[in-house]
């Protein structure tokens, strides 16, 4: 009789997981994967699917992503009216035309001239300069990150937040739940608000939580803006990488940000503020009240576009911009990402410029902090090498910019990985930037990964160990999930 249950109970669950596979139409990929899984690992592979297997956000937060689209647009609207919209004003150049409009067509932001924008890759002194900025402040400092962590001169931005607020400023802080589990533990947090920062946790955890939406969804986002008109954004967390992670064997982080001046920073304002009201009860009108924040005139002439990204927010969009980008390369695409598990459609484009004659290059870190993103990874090695990609890994710590530029002429940087996760459970900031002297800084900086890095030759790759190769294809199989 027990043997009867467990049988009729395993069939419902699988029919249930089956139906709704088929009714909500994933990749095809992620598809198998999740329905071998099932077969694979009766009731728990159903139990899995029906955790993480959707991108399940609650009936609460839908709402709240509805009137974020409403709230961005509204917030938007005066920084756009009130600066250049790039199409036909010459400023963006002819080829890179049709990759704005789907900028702006996907992610409903034009690309907005007037801006000066800076890089910075010496994390130490990136620290440093947030801290001085956040001392400059005079009406609001608004910062989200995935994670922070304790040690090192991370000390110094809190202080300055502590300072700032101390003497009026308004200062709102959006951190997630679960990328800085350790640090909303510390006494760090009480302190802050001991000083008045308003301090808020994105994306909480927690069985409840976990009932309403899938709990592994994750505010991935880096956003700095001080008083509306400059702002900081990129690959780095709050964190000193002499002081993260050093028990995980990768050697310390390696980051580049994008610090800004001019109408994007405003932009940038109305995305970390649109994240704000997502979480919590406050109205737009009080928090733009509190904060201050106003169109912001122009401070140089880099043409910018912020693409803002994830579940209930934009679909495949991230997806689709980086095919288009690939799309658009003529000379050369070149990629830094610290994690590499790509969707099917972007190997088939990278593999397809390459035929083209288009130069690929893909450099990643030697080491990462994922056994099974490691293993993942390095099974579409083969695909990228083949037609004549080349494939750099970075010796020097855990590359983590991300980065993707095309005939050193249009760019993409922010906080999105080549991989499954930020392709579709994430909430990501990227910009696309439209100037060759920008994009050459940061072509000067990919090639600076490069030069510290050791090239995979194709030749002796496929001699690997069969177990190594078994593996990596095993991994391969579970990639969508990762």
């Amino acid at each position: 009789m027990t043997a009867y249950v467990f049988i009729v109970l395993h069939g419902v669950l699988m029919s249930a997981v089956v139906v709704r596979v088929l009714l909500r139409r994933p990749a095809r990929g992620v598809a198998l994967a999740w329905l071998l899984l099932a077969v694979a690992l009766p009731y728990v592979g159903a139990l899995l699917y029906f955790l993480i297997g959707e991108r399940r956000i609650s009936r609460q937060r839908a709402q709240r992503l509805a009137q974020f689209q409403v709230d961005l647009r509204k917030l938007t609207a005066p920084h756009i009216a009130e600066n250049f919209k790039l199409r036909g004003d010459g400023a963006v150049a002819t080829e890179h035309r049709l990759l704005e409009n789907a900028g702006e067509s996907l992610f409903g932001m034009p690309a907005i001239n007037g801006n000066r924008l800076a890089l910075a890759s010496d994390t130490l002194d990136i620290l440093h300069r947030i801290a001085a900025d956040v001392d400059k402040a005079r009406t609001s400092v608004l910062m989200e990150f995935y994670i922070w962590s304790e040690g090192g001169l991370t000390a110094g931005v809190r202080d300055a937040l502590i300072r700032a607020a101390k003497r009026g400023v308004a200062c709102l802080v959006l951190i997630d739940a679960m990328g800085a589990g350790r640090w909303w533990k510390s006494g760090e947090p009480e302190a802050l608000r001991a000083a008045g920062v308003e301090l808020r946790a994105a994306l909480p955890v927690g069985l409840l939580h976990g009932l309403a939406r899938r709990t592994d969804l994750r505010l991935h986002r880096k956003i700095v803006v001080i008083d509306g008109s400059l702002a900081w954004t990129g690959s780095m967390n709050m964190v000193d990488p002499r002081y993260f992670k050093q028990d995980a064997g990768v050697g310390e982080w390696v980051d580049a940000m994008a610090r800004i001046e001019g109408p994007v920073a405003g932009l940038l304002a109305a995305v970390m503020i649109s994240d704000w009201v997502a979480e919590g009860g406050d109205s737009l009108d009080d928090v733009m009240s509190k904060t201050g924040i106003r169109p912001t005139p122009v401070a140089g002439a880099v043409p910018v576009q912020v693409l803002s990204s994830g579940p209930g927010e934009t679909g495949d969009a991230l997806l689709q911009i980086m095919m288009s980008l690939i799309a658009a390369a003529q000379r050369e695409v070149v990629i830094t990402t610290p994690y590499f598990v790509p969707e099917d459609a972007l190997i088939l484009a990278l593999r397809g410029a390459a035929a083209r004659g288009v130069k690929v290059i893909l450099v990643l870190p030697k080491r990462i902090d994922s056994l099974l993103v490691r293993y993942a990874s390095r099974s579409f090695f083969d695909e990228i090498l083949e037609p004549g990609g080349e494939i750099y890994q970075f010796r020097n710590g855990l590359l983590h910019t991300k980065s993707i530029t095309i005939d050193g002429t249009a760019a993409m940087f922010g906080t999105a990985n080549v991989d499954m996760r930020s392709l579709w459970l994430n909430y990501e900031l990227s910009l696309l930037i439209y100037d060759a002297a920008t994009v050459a800084d940061l072509r000067h900086l990919q090639e600076r990964y490069i030069a510290a890095s050791e090239q995979v030759k194709f030749t002796p790759w496929p001699r690997r160990p069969l177990g190594e190769r078994l593996l990596e294809s095993s991994m391969r199989l579970v990639s969508p999930l990762l």
